[in-house]
């Protein structure tokens, strides 16, 4: 709470007189009272000494001649007890060496008897006025040595070093915070040069800042300089120095000064100082650093990371374009990262990461710089090129470390890299076209069997624009209805007669026609539209089953493809069982294919959800039987009812005469577990009748139908009825005719069919 200042009270002097004549003593109260005076009475030298040890007096009118204790004995008493009082002494006696007597024990003045009340008065008066100044100086004296004291404290108790130059740079003053902070003595700094604190490497700019502030008398000078230790050799601190000019003075007293330094001959003459303060910003530089290092450089490798990247890349542009010299941009993304990652955890994926960025940096140049810009993926910068072999031979290195086991937890790993390599300039001019071109290149590496490099081609380009035009196109074909379904008939070859169909999807495109799934699916999968391009299907193919079943006839079987990420969502089972109740359609006229992919990924799930749709009486068949990686384990832990014999293995069947062991043993393996057979693209007689021969009644392919439209099948289904009434008819009249039947019905439904 803020008190105002309370004015001093009024001074009110304390007399002691002392006497041994009571008389005397009276008169002498009697000549002073009436002047302000506070009057203590004292008769005799024993009782003045026992009022001077209680009391504290301003003035003593002291007899000098007083019997058992005299005036000198309460002099001495005054002096061994250093009070600080005026005394003046009255006495009878006329020798001159009583008077000597009490001036030299410090007697104010001396009286004597008898004197004039003006005599007293004056000298009372001439005595009081030097008390009030020596006491008034005593004050300011103790209020000074208590700044000085607290200024010492706080100085000495600084966080900061403080501290004074001469005109020469040579310390007189530093307070004690240099010891703690750089392990020197003050007392060993007074009179040494700042150069002994000073860092080498920064001399020059701490003589330039100190000098320039003496010479131009600026109020304040700012400056970070590194400040050495004495104690830890090495160990260099960093400080932020304020510094101001100040004037030495012809006695050497410092003061700042307050006037620009002019031309004449007293401005030449001063003598001109330092006056600093110095902070240790050690740490926070040091964390400063860090945040700026950690700003630029991935934590996990200690590469450098995007930013810093794209910085290293924009620099070697410009030299590459001033020094007209070929620099490359390597973009390097791990394969089967992912597998590692989810298999040993993300603390093994992080160690990988640092393996493999130990081994890339182990073989690039010291000019090249190698970074991780996010997950698995790696780009290097290889400036000053010869030619593209140059960056071929550290691509080769690249792919060649990466092929060595890396061990995770105890266990041998192998992972390999696919690599897309761009140079300037003839892949780019600017960084982004670099970084582009080279990310291109190393996708088309990865789309041709990875583990290895590739350049970049100009039609890459050409045919990534193509395929972003392709998939945003992909986007508006369900809203105008683009997409259609196509069938491809299942023939039993024994009967000549269209069992099934495989539903097939068509884009008709407004600009290239019809394109097949194989176009345009892997685009669906990548932009997240396989979802609803699912939906679209499931719901065109119940509408054109139930158009089938119109037809009439023993009902057909559709055959089904599903997209591992629709199958993967979980709901498929719910859209097709509601489909199929919405339409009104048995579930056994379904047959869903899926190919050994399924089964690989998660194979659980794919049981479970195979198992619902078998529940539901949709039969399942496996699609290009052999092609993948599945053990025949999965013929049995999946509930299969149909394989189908992939066409790679049907187009070898080229010559009558010959064994085709494939075929035989995927036949053998359908009968052994009595599933049904399906051959896929039969394009030749000698195709149908070799497979046939082996045990396949069913296929589908050119040689039979190409892939219809919804209004051809309906007609194929709508002849093949009109076929069976003939047969039925003809069939009537055998033993009448007996040319037309063979027994086995074929020659006649093929003559009609």
């Amino acid at each position: 709470m803020f008190r105002p200042e309370q004015p001093a009270p009024e001074f009110v002097p304390q007399l002691l007189l002392v006497d041994d004549e009571p008389r005397m003593l009276a008169s002498l109260e009697a000549l002073l009272q009436g002047r302000g005076y506070a009057i203590t009475l004292a008769c005799g030298g024993r009782a003045a000494l026992q009022q001077l040890a209680e009391s504290r007096f301003d003035l003593v009118i002291l007899d000098l001649n007083m019997p058992e204790v005299s005036g000198q004995d309460v002099m001495d008493f005054l002096n061994n007890q250093h009070q600080l009082v005026n005394v003046i002494v009255t006495s009878g006696a006329s020798e001159i060496d009583a008077a000597i007597g009490a001036i030299r024990r410090g007697a104010y003045g001396y009286l004597r008897k008898p004197y004039s009340r003006e005599e007293l008065q004056k000298t009372v008066d001439n005595a009081l006025q030097q008390s009030r100044l020596q006491g008034e100086n005593q004050r300011i004296a103790r209020r000074l040595a208590r700044s000085e004291r607290m200024y010492r404290y706080l100085v000495d108790s600084s966080p900061d070093i403080i501290f004074t130059l001469d005109e020469t740079g040579c310390f007189t003053f530093v307070n004690e915070r240099v010891e703690q902070l750089l392990g020197f003595v003050r007392e060993d700094l007074i009179g040494r040069h700042y150069a002994l604190l000073v860092h080498g490497g920064d001399m020059e700019r701490a003589n330039y800042v100190f000098n320039e502030g003496r010479n131009e008398l600026r109020q304040s000078r700012h400056i970070e300089l590194r400040l050495n230790h004495k104690r830890f050799e090495g160990d260099i601190r960093s400080f932020s120095i304020e510094l101001v000019a100040i004037d030495l003075g012809a006695g050497g007293i410092a003061s700042v000064p307050s006037e620009p330094n002019g031309e004449g001959e007293g401005a030449r003459r001063r003598r001109m100082g330092i006056y600093a303060v110095a902070r240790d910003i050690t740490e926070r530089k040091r964390a400063d650093q860090q945040i700026t290092y950690q700003a630029y450089h991935d934590i996990l490798t200690d590469l450098p990371n995007r930013a810093l990247f794209q910085d290293r890349l924009g620099l070697a542009l410009l030299q590459a374009k001033r020094n007209e010299n070929m620099l490359a941009v390597m973009f390097i993304d791990l394969d089967r990262f992912k597998v590692v990652n989810d298999t040993f955890g993300h603390s093994a994926g992080d160690g990988l990461l640092q393996q493999v960025a130990r081994r890339l940096r182990g073989c690039l140049r010291r000019c090249d710089t190698l970074s991780r810009i996010g997950g698995d993926e790696f780009t290097a910068v290889l400036p000053e090129l010869n030619d593209q072999q140059d960056a071929a031979l550290i691509a080769d290195k690249f792919v060649q470390c990466l092929r060595l086991p890396f061990v995770l937890e105890g266990q041998a790993v192998h992972v390999s890299s696919s690599i897309g390599i761009s140079l300037y300039p003839q892949d780019g001019q600017t960084l982004d076209e670099l970084v582009r071109s080279a990310d291109m290149a190393m996708y088309h590496m990865k789309s041709a069997g990875k583990n290895g490099y590739a350049f970049f081609d100009p039609a890459l380009l050409d045919t990534s624009r193509q395929k972003i035009a392709l998939e945003h196109d992909l986007h508006l074909a369900l809203e105008r209805h683009e997409l259609e379904m196509f069938y491809q008939p299942q023939i039993d070859v024994a009967t000549s007669k269209m069992v099934g169909a495989e539903a097939l999807m068509r884009w008709n495109h407004p600009q290239r026609g019809f394109l097949g799934a194989s176009e345009f699916l892997p685009f669906a999968e990548e932009s997240g539209l396989m979802i609803p391009i699912s939906d679209w299907m499931l719901e065109a193919i119940c509408s054109d089953l139930l158009a089938w079943n119109a037809v009439g006839g023993e009902p057909l079987r559709l055959s089904l493809n599903i997209s591992p990420q629709y199958l993967d969502r979980g709901d498929f089972f719910d859209k097709l069982s509601n489909a199929l109740l919405r339409h009104g359609l048995s579930a056994h006229q379904i047959e869903v294919e899926v190919t050994e992919n399924i089964c690989i990924r998660n194979p659980q799930k794919a049981i479970e959800q195979l198992d619902k749709l078998c529940q539901l009486g949709v039969s399942v068949a496996i699609d290009d039987f052999g092609t993948g990686y599945s053990s025949l384990s999965y013929l049995h832990r999946f509930p299969i009812h149909t394989i189908k014999i992939d066409r790679s293995f049907v187009m070898e069947i080229r010559d009558s005469d010959m064994q085709f062991p494939v075929v035989l043993a995927i036949v053998a393996i359908a009968q052994g577990l009595g599933l049904n057979l399906v051959a896929e693209g039969v394009e030749t007689q000698l195709q149908a009748t070799y497979l046939l021969e082996a045990g396949c009644r069913v296929m589908q392919g050119f040689f039979y139908h190409q892939p219809q439209s919804q209004s051809v099948l309906l007609q194929m289904l709508n002849d093949q009825m009109d076929a069976g009434t003939r047969y039925k008819e003809l069939y009537g009249r055998r033993a009448r005719q007996p040319g037309l039947w063979d027994g086995s019905g074929r020659s006649v439904w093929g003559t009609l069919g």
